[in-house]
């Protein structure tokens, strides 16, 4: 798992090639102007990272999940916020082609695949967050459709995605009585909220999704009813992962910068490179760096195995991969001075960037419930 094979090694190059041509340039400008660079997204696709880790048979790559990371690290080194809005497209993606019937996947995911159809996944409500069981939004029953009300929060892509794999409840209270539905865009009553002002993000949208009577046919349920909640939590498991990698690749940029900088920039008759003080930071900072990618390519050869003990080893890789992401973009940031606050060096966004990976795909706190109790529950 540790020693590319040249196979390995070219999908690498292909993602950080792609990173460096169409997603570094630009960052910075979509970052301020809030585009979402659909073309490149496209692009992308083209080169398989539309569905990474999908089925060959309806346009997917059929690549691993310890690929699908090291691809995310490598674009998260151009943008990490676009490399993020990849890995949920993925994700609904895989939710379909994991969980669909024949007819689902042929509908859906060759769409999906090539990007000429962008995804979302809405979970997250204004009420229901790190408590997801406790979603309120409801799909009836009614004849051969059903009829959604409801609110989604926080969801990458609305407004421009056209597929929405949406969580909501057709049954009782609780997890058992969630189920996951396909809603397309075009569908009568759906509706967005304006995009949101965020800290980070800014070159992807990020709205509530509004869902008014909105009615669709009871086809488009993913696997059986009530089904949806486990669909969701496995779903977040590769989640994870993927946004770890945007994590560390994001903080391997900064730090690359912050190198960079170092060398070029004097003080007192020296350059600043050749402090040892700093040099030891920076030491630091790349020993952080490869322990968080350490761990991450062990959970994901856990997840493609199907280990007993992936579950946690997801919740381990995304909340040491981001905080350690996080800390080493933020270290990057001070090694620049007064330079790393400025748009134009790039690390300040990177910062910004990395500081919701904190939060989505489950908290850190959350992380820390799951790990601790597969710890309890084996005592």
């Amino acid at each position: 798992m540790f020693t590319l094979t040249e196979d390995e090694r070219a999908i690498n190059e292909t993602a950080r090639d792609f990173a460096d041509e169409f997603l570094a340039p630009k960052a910075v400008e979509w970052d301020q102007n809030k585009h979402f660079p659909v073309d490149v997204l496209r692009k992308a696709a083209g080169l398989g990272m539309g569905g990474i880790y999908i089925g060959e048979d309806v346009g997917g790559s059929d690549l691993t999940r310890v690929d699908a990371v090291r691809i995310f690290e490598q674009l998260a080194t151009g943008d990490p916020s676009i490399a993020a809005y990849i890995s949920i497209h993925n994700m609904v993606t895989w939710m379909i082609d994991t969980y669909g019937n024949d007819e689902q996947r042929r509908q859906w995911v060759p769409g999906l695949c090539s990007m000429d159809q962008l995804g979302s996944y809405c979970l997250t409500e204004p009420g229901a967050g790190s408590d997801a069981a406790a979603l309120t939004t409801k799909a009836v029953r009614d004849g051969d459709d059903y009829i959604l009300n409801g609110v989604k929060q926080f969801i990458s892509g609305a407004g421009v995605s056209e597929i929405y794999v949406v969580m909501a409840r057709t049954g009782n209270a609780g997890p058992k009585g969630i189920s996951a539905i396909v809603v397309p865009k075009d569908s009568a009553g759906l509706s967005f909220g304006a995009n949101e002002k965020k800290m980070g993000w800014n070159a992807q949208p990020t709205r509530q999704v509004v869902f008014e009577d909105v009615r669709v046919p009871a086809a488009n349920v993913l696997g059986n009813e009530g089904e949806g909640f486990r669909i969701a939590m496995n779903g977040l498991n590769g989640g994870r992962l993927n946004i770890a990698a945007c994590s560390i690749g994001g903080a391997q940029s900064a730090l690359d910068k912050a190198v960079s900088y170092l060398a070029e920039r004097k003080a007192f008759g020296s350059r600043l490179l050749d402090a040892q003080a700093l040099q030891f930071r920076l030491a630091d900072m790349k020993t952080e760096l490869e322990a968080a990618r350490t761990l991450l390519w062990r959970a994901a050869e856990a997840l493609q195995t199907g280990a007993e003990d992936k579950v946690e080893l997801c919740a381990m890789a995304k909340r040491f991969g981001t905080d350690t992401g996080f800390d080493v973009a933020n270290a990057a940031l001070q090694l620049l001075g007064g330079y790393g606050y400025l748009a134009e060096y790039g690390v300040e966004k990177i910062v910004r960037d990395l500081r919701v990976h904190q939060i989505l795909e489950g908290t850190n706190e959350i992380m820390r419930v799951v790990v601790a109790r597969s710890i309890v529950g084996a005592a």
